[in-house]
């Protein structure tokens, strides 16, 4: 079947509110429900760096059960082009990682309402140094339990709706 992936600056140039920048996502399961989790969150799009899994990776396409078809996806782009584009079209960057200020105070302090792309990094490492940089603030999902991580795709899911919570009220 024909793919259609979506062009950054395409994606970008409606006012996006809400985008999740993929960095070295591996998990095709991962990748598939962080789409679904962006479409279900009100996300206007999301974008797969060059070394990210595959987006029509059978799994993928499966984990996204549906959402892939009508989402914006922009694929095979190296992350500095991006967070590039990404600060041009009014947003600010917010890194997903353990080393970050707590979610609940971004939200108290109301970072969270401005337009927002979300960075999720690889699985096993999260975003490397260089491209932890890029971003301007990280932020950490709280973890209350004794759970010694989350996975991506949850942890990614809780990010994206505090934010679709944020600029919805």
């Amino acid at each position: 079947c024909k793919q259609f992936p979506t062009s950054v600056k395409d994606l970008l140039a409606d006012g996006s509110k809400l985008i999740a920048i993929l960095e070295e996502v591996r998990d095709p399961g991962n990748a598939g429900t962080i789409i679904r989790a962006a479409d279900a969150a009100g996300a206007d799009g999301v974008i797969f760096s060059g070394r990210s899994v595959d987006v029509y990776n059978p799994k993928v396409v499966r984990a996204t059960t549906g959402s892939l078809f009508h989402l914006p996806v922009a694929v095979g782009v190296e992350l500095e082009a991006v967070i590039e584009r990404t600060h041009a079209a009014g947003l600010q960057v917010i890194a997903a990682d353990i080393k970050g200020s707590d979610l609940l105070t971004a939200r108290r302090e109301g970072i969270l309402v401005e337009p927002t792309a979300w960075l999720f990094g690889n699985e096993a490492r999260g975003l490397s140094d260089e491209h932890y940089a890029l971003a301007d603030r990280a932020i950490a999902v709280p973890i209350y339990g004794r759970a010694e991580s989350m996975n991506l795709a949850t942890a990614a899911s809780v990010c994206l709706y505090e934010s679709a919570f944020a600029q919805h009220d």
